[in-house]
């Protein structure tokens, strides 16, 4: 079976569909994040001088000693990655110390040196990612958990490898995500089959199907709550967020040309903007999206006022594709390439023409499923809005009452104190992004217009 035939339409070919899924777009049944825990150190000795400087990462950072640390490396062959897992690994940990050089010090570095430089631009093309901490670096690749058999949707048991911090604030707030990654995993090959199922019109089986969709959308909520049991919003905003922002729209912040990696030959290197890591960097809610047939047009520019053009621009959702690893992109792409319009285009194409005999309620009971789904991806959203509004929007309005003041903090607002002007460390406008996906999820269940 390749990613080129048509996927099955019932639930007893869920194992075919998770096959493929395996074997096509590495999706696991943790969903995006990998079968086995991430390695949480290269076994080669030769890398030992990357490990040993971020296994003490928040000292060298508290100490202002990073910069200093990073200077002194080598410049290290990736000759000697034997495994996509040591790949991987070398990408979290060239991912933190990057985002450490540059927002590290009393002002940003604009240049980044070749110790760091010529093995991420190395790694990054392996891995076919940006050379920057993406949500895969932080989060996906990030972790470990109690034992290798444990339930990673058990937020409890659950600790990031690496932070820049050293708090179980920012430890908690990774681990979040990967717990709802986790819960996400089962529900993948449900969501391809009931778009089979509605391609195929087995209206009972994609109804079924899209309930399934609706509870894990709910279970994913119920980790998304927990968010402040282990995480203080003060500390978040002050303290781990300023480490997550990219170099694209941070001019504000001291880096009007984005960052300069040198590649140490004779002035050899390029600028380079980047957006930084953000959960809107997940394959697991885009894939929400194309399934369910949420169309996202906002192109997350900092500015709000250019809302109005956006249409004719490449969307923010689509443009953060190039941020996933690429087995995941190519699944997101699969889907929307196969099935158009998701699961609201088939019961779309439902209501308009003309039913058969005794099909009615069947019809009903699909398009209240599908509806509800869609209400229920919204709500998720609007979780993620009040998450906002508490750690970054509230926080933004008051002092700073920590020794010091981080530049990426104050590159929160790049165009005065309205809360319109707020940037995401994805380097979007935050407020009216958030609020405009949430809106186009609510359109997406509505059939009146």
């Amino acid at each position: 079976m390749s990613p080129c035939e048509p996927l099955p339409a019932t639930k007893a070919s869920h194992s075919d569909v998770s096959r493929v899924l395996s074997d096509d777009f590495g999706v696991t049944s943790n969903a995006f994040l990998p079968e086995q825990q991430p390695l949480s150190r290269l076994p080669d000795q030769y890398y030992a001088p990357w490990e040993t400087i971020v296994s003490s990462l928040s000292s060298h950072i508290q100490q202002q000693t990073l910069r200093q640390e990073v200077n002194r490396l080598p410049v290290l062959s990736t000759d000697r990655l034997a495994s996509e897992a040591e790949w991987r690994r070398a990408y979290v940990v060239l991912g933190f110390l990057t985002h450490a050089y540059v927002w590290g010090g009393d002002v940003a570095s604009e240049i980044l040196p070749p110790p760091i430089t010529v093995p991420l631009l190395s790694v990054s093309r392996h891995l076919s990612l940006p050379p920057v901490a993406t949500y895969a670096a932080v989060n996906l690749w990030n972790f470990s958990s109690v034992s290798p058999t444990s339930d990673l949707a058990d937020l409890d048991s659950l600790t990031a490898l690496h932070t820049f911090t050293g708090t179980q604030d920012e430890s908690w707030f990774y681990m979040v995500s990967v717990a709802m990654e986790a819960r996400g995993g089962p529900i993948i090959p449900v969501m391809l089959s009931a778009l089979s199922a509605l391609q195929h019109h087995d209206l009972p089986a994609a109804t079924e199907a899209i309930n399934e969709i609706t509870s894990c959308i709910h279970k994913l909520g119920i980790l998304l709550d927990r968010m402040d049991e282990r995480c203080d919003p003060e500390v978040f905003y002050h303290q781990i967020r300023p480490f997550l922002a990219g170099s694209k729209n941070m001019a504000g912040a001291g880096l009007p040309n984005g960052v300069f990696y040198d590649e140490g030959q004779d002035g050899k290197g390029e600028w380079r903007q980047y957006r930084g890591g953000s959960n809107g960097q997940s394959s697991l809610i885009q894939l929400f999206d194309l399934v369910l047939g949420v169309e996202h047009v906002a192109q997350g520019n900092a500015s709000p006022d250019s809302y109005s053009r956006e249409k004719k621009m490449e969307s923010f959702h689509r443009e953060v594709r190039g941020y996933m690893p690429e087995p995941h992109r190519r699944l997101l792409e699969f889907v929307e390439g196969r099935y158009p319009g998701g699961l609201r285009k088939g019961v779309e194409d439902l209501l308009v023409t003309p039913s058969t005999e005794g099909n009615d309620g069947e019809r009903r009971e699909l398009r209240e499923a599908f509806t509800t789904a869609t209400k229920a991806l919204a709500e998720f959203r609007n979780k993620h809005l009040q998450i906002v509004t508490r750690y970054i929007v509230i926080p933004s309005r008051k002092e700073n009452k920590a020794k010091g003041s981080n530049l990426a903090t104050a590159s929160s607002r790049l165009a005065g104190d309205d809360d319109k002007k707020l940037t995401g460390t994805g380097g979007t406008a935050l407020l009216p992004f958030l609020k405009q996906s949430r809106d186009e999820t609510f359109r997406a269940g509505d059939f009146s217009r």
